[in-house]
């Protein structure tokens, strides 16, 4: 007679059903370049890897990023309005329809009441939601903002301060946190991340240990079917040291990080690591403070002296080819960079003619002091860079570099400060990465409408030529008129550089070969929806 357990025997007999074992839950684990967790309230800092990770994927915007291709530039799509378009009667006035069913992830409804109720948060200082810090990084992205009003439940319109084709690209940056967060936390911004704030995004925050790490879950409620995570959460981790994050990689202790040390490159990929590369709209810079008081920057041949005497090449070899030169803000090879006079190039020659035409010569070296930072969103490998430079300058063209090295948001900090603001130090040079994704960024960074601290332009730079090509961009419609000015504005960012440019990153990460469908956009953000493990 044959022996079956009694269990065995009711499952086989439809008794009873065996239960499947439960399966494991995924939890992707990212080690960061920030020194600390992004801000949780809605409208993260720590530049764009604040945006990326603790934005986008929680909080969302009326219109989103396309990230679901490596093969062309991102490009935008409708995100919390499922439609938008401009006045026909005044092209300062866009309309937004709202996507209907959409609730935060506090089961609150998303509506035109709560758009506002954000828009207010950022742009109006006497209202009860009023946060300075949001305000001030909203403020500088999207400078243009005038006025916003309610059409009815599920349709707003926003106005413009002049005509810009290119708004949607700025409106992307507008994150909407649930009204009910505030509420609960007793109208506190500061007790608000502790709840944690509600979103609409496919990621909910559940827990935030500040320095630490926070950490995300699936929203199973999301309202985009197409776009549902596949891993059941996310664990981010600060680790602003690149050989730290190696170590964490190396020693499981997270499945991805951003930017590995470059000497490290290989090892990684000989123990089974994979590693990412890819071009993306980045540009790592140093910024000029051309208008403080006294500031050796101001005059064109200094800048473009420095300019002629970066070797780029060099630095390119540093980072074990995860890099390459800028020449301009955009790449060479993008359709809009144009045909300016000056092509920059490795030239000690050159560059020093130019530095002793503008009075600065082995007798009198030009000297100045560059804030740099330990780490952060874009800022790759900044102490190591940085010495590469300081050393290249000094013997290539006879420049003398003293360096302020502060952390990450103190430096952005430092960005959106006036020329002769104490927060510099006396620094004539910011080391600030930056996007270069579209002419929204264009405006935003140098427009002379958009001096700092209201917008990004810290240089405070002014060109003539650049502001009309910039206004004849934002009033067309046709494409023809719009490629041409945008290649005219490029053209005066070469020729008459508010910045020293240096190279472009190819955005690496190492990461776990369990990780699959990872897509690395050409963007600084990410669709982490994409992501699975296995």
């Amino acid at each position: 007679m044959s022996f079956r357990p009694a269990c065995l025997a009711l499952a086989l007999s439809g008794s009873l059903a065996l239960a499947a074992p439960a399966a494991a839950e995924t939890m992707l684990r990212i080690g960061m370049t920030a020194s600390d967790i992004p801000t949780a309230t809605g409208m993260p800092n720590n530049g764009f890897e604040g945006m990326r990770f603790l934005g986008y994927p929680i909080f969302e915007g009326l219109v989103l990023w396309d990230l679901s291709s490596s093969a062309k530039l991102a490009g935008l799509r409708p995100g919390l309005a499922e439609k938008w378009e401009q006045d026909k009667d005044d092209k300062k006035i866009w309309i937004f329809h709202l996507r209907h069913g959409v609730k935060f992830h506090d089961g609150t409804d998303f509506n035109a009441d709560a758009v506002i109720w954000n828009l207010e948060r950022y742009f109006n200082k006497d209202s009860a939601q009023f946060e300075p810090p949001a305000s001030g990084i909203s403020r500088a992205r999207v400078p243009i903002m005038d006025t916003y009003r309610k059409i009815d439940d599920y349709t707003v319109a926003i106005t413009t301060k002049q005509a810009a084709s290119y708004f949607p690209y700025m409106a992307v940056y507008l994150l909407f946190t649930a009204p009910a967060s505030f509420e609960k936390a007793g109208k506190d911004w500061a007790k608000v991340a502790a709840l944690p704030a509600a979103g609409t995004g496919p990621f909910r925050i559940i827990k935030v240990v500040p320095r630490e790490m926070v950490e995300l879950a699936r929203n199973d409620g999301y309202w985009d079917a197409g776009h549902k995570a596949k891993v059941d959460g996310i664990r981010l981790v600060p680790l602003p040291e690149p050989n730290s994050r190696l170590a964490a990689l190396r020693s499981g202790q997270v499945d991805w990080i951003e930017v590995p040390p470059a000497d490290g490159i290989p090892s990684l990929k000989s123990a089974g690591f994979e590693i990412t590369t890819g071009s993306y709209p980045h540009d790592w810079p140093w910024l000029f403070n051309m208008a403080a008081t006294n500031s050796p920057v101001k005059d064109v041949k200094v800048r473009q002296g420095l300019n002629y005497c970066v070797d780029r090449a060099g630095l390119v070899g540093l980072l074990n080819n995860t890099a390459e030169p800028s020449v301009g803000w955009l790449k060479p090879t993008d359709a809009g960079f144009g045909k300016p006079a000056n092509r920059y190039t490795f030239d000690p020659a050159k560059g020093k003619a130019l530095l002793a035409e503008a009075g600065y010569t082995a007798a009198k070296p030009l000297s100045f002091k560059v804030m740099i930072s330990t780490s952060g969103s874009g800022q790759m490998l900044p102490l190591a860079m940085n010495e590469l430079l300081q050393q290249n300058l000094k013997e290539a063209c006879g420049v003398n570099i003293e360096f302020d090295v502060v952390e990450w948001q103190v430096l952005l900090n430092a960005a959106r400060a006036t020329p002769d603001s104490p927060a510099l130090h006396g620094t004539m040079a910011l080391n600030v990465s930056s996007p270069s994704s579209d002419v929204g960024v264009m405006a935003r960074y140098f427009s002379s409408a958009n001096f700092a601290p209201n917008g990004f332009n810290f240089e405070q730079w002014k060109d003539d030529k650049f502001d009309e090509a910039l206004k004849t961009l934002a009033e067309a419609t046709d494409e023809a008129t719009i490629d041409s000015a945008y290649k005219a504005a490029h053209e005066r960012l070469v020729d008459n550089p508010p910045w020293l440019f240096i190279v472009h990153d190819l955005n690496p990460r190492a990461m776990s070969r369990k990780i699959k469908g990872f897509v690395s956009a050409q963007s600084w953000f990410l669709d982490l929806t994409l992501v699975s493990m296995q």
